[in-house]
């Protein structure tokens, strides 16, 4: 979608006295591609940032918690299972403490955070005593500064672990911490008539429900230091949700060709909106 609003911008820059710019941003997921590119000056002399990314339902914002990427891993001591247990720390009893602790702490965190993690390393034979194991963990919260707050009180979980087993911990942060997203309103609303005249439905949540079903992009961090919109485009899909094979399979029918179709075009459209409006122009080229 982002390439089609581009070319179907190109033959119009000059009228419109404008400069486009199409950014591939990789390690969106974990890596905080943009939140580097951001710093790196990528962004530099840009004035308005947009992107779309496929949802089951039509909404004119992506609902964004704060996120923290941890790379969690306990280190003990390996021996025989049965013959010598008594002479290993078992790691892998280390992150297992370390889940129940964080599934004991979901009881006293807020609605909207979120503490998901997986196992990417265990052991190595059953008949050996984990010397090592390793976690991939994200954290979420509705803004950095309750993701500050969440923080340390997931430490203490990965910390008793440790305590608990006489292993080593070590937690690395994968990428940038991501941040809440600030949607720029007036973008948004010419975004939203210009879906509307395409034929999109759009699909409006209350403010908590959108948030209980909400993801992270480090395209939040661009809207805090440029205006910018993240729309979602519905592929009509319930009950198949993102992440789902099934929904993975809608990502490839004539529905979502169309969504991409016509998410290129209400870019565009809005794209040109804000460049022609004197008062939108003027507002992002001194903010």
């Amino acid at each position: 979608a982002a390439v089609g609003a581009g070319l179907a911008l190109a033959p119009l820059v000059d009228d419109l006295g404008i400069t486009v710019k199409v950014l591939g941003t990789p390690a969106e997921e974990k890596g905080g591609g943009k939140c580097l590119m951001l710093e790196r000056g990528a962004f530099e002399g840009v004035h308005a940032a947009m992107m779309v990314h496929p949802s089951p339902v039509e909404r004119d914002r992506m609902a964004c918690l704060a996120v923290a990427h941890l790379e969690v891993g306990y280190r003990g001591k390996s021996a025989h299972a049965s013959a010598s247990p008594e002479q290993g720390i078992n790691a892998a009893d280390a992150l297992t403490v370390a889940q129940v602790g964080v599934g004991l702490l979901r009881q006293h965190i807020k609605a909207t955070d979120r503490i998901h993690g997986i196992v990417t390393d265990g052991g190595d034979a059953p008949n050996i005593v984990p010397e090592r194991t390793h976690g991939s963990w994200y954290v979420r919260s509705r803004t950095l500064a309750e993701l500050d707050d969440l923080l340390p009180k997931v430490q203490r979980c990965f910390e008793a672990g440790a305590l608990a087993t006489g292993s080593t911990l070590e937690v690395e942060h994968a990428s940038p911490p991501y941040s809440e997203f600030d949607h720029d309103e007036a973008m948004v609303a010419l975004y939203r008539r210009n879906g509307e005249e395409l034929g999109r439905h759009f699909v409006d949540l209350p403010t908590e429900l959108a948030f209980r079903s909400a993801g992270s992009t480090d395209m939040a961090n661009v809207s805090l230091a440029i205006p910018a919109i993240h729309p979602m485009l519905g592929l009509d899909s319930l009950p198949a949700v993102n992440h789902q094979p099934e929904f993975t399979a809608y990502c490839a029918t004539p529905v979502a060709d169309k969504a991409a179709l016509e998410g290129a075009i209400a870019m565009a459209w809005t794209c040109i909106d804000l460049a022609t409006d004197a008062a939108q122009r003027e507002r992002l080229l001194t903010r």
